[in-house]
């Protein structure tokens, strides 16, 4: 059973679409970034204990690395979203089987839960 009325699913596919390539984008950034990073620092001495800025390069690059994991995250998430809405199982929660809020799917389009079970669910 279709959670998307059919007329809904193509603005479904272009919103996770173009979130797709916002995310994408996003990605191509931050791995120019870290490579950027991890360039630079491999110009310089590498001598964390005197080097002044060698605990803010290493913090700078373990957050963009952060934030890039995280972006990689949130693509599975909407290639996952994409092939659900292929699939007609989009917009139902996995865990009760109940519709989800299109609320919550406008904030969280790769939302998998509902509300509740998302609050509810061990961590």
């Amino acid at each position: 059973m279709s959670f998307a009325a059919p007329d809904d699913h193509e603005s479904v596919r272009a919103r996770l679409s173009a979130r797709r390539a916002d995310t994408c984008a996003r990605i191509e950034a931050l791995e120019r970034d870290f490579d950027a990073i991890v360039e630079a620092n491999s110009l310089v001495a590498v001598d964390d204990e005197h080097d002044p800025d060698g605990s803010s390069t290493a913090f700078e690059r373990a957050h963009v690395a952060s934030l890039l994991a995280q972006a990689r995250d949130q693509l599975l998430g909407l290639d996952q979203a994409l092939e659900r809405l292929e699939h007609g199982d989009y917009g139902r929660c996995e865990v009760c089987g109940r519709a989800i809020p299109p609320e919550r799917l406008e904030v969280r389009p790769a939302a998998r839960t509902c509300v509740h079970c998302a609050a509810t669910r061990p961590r």
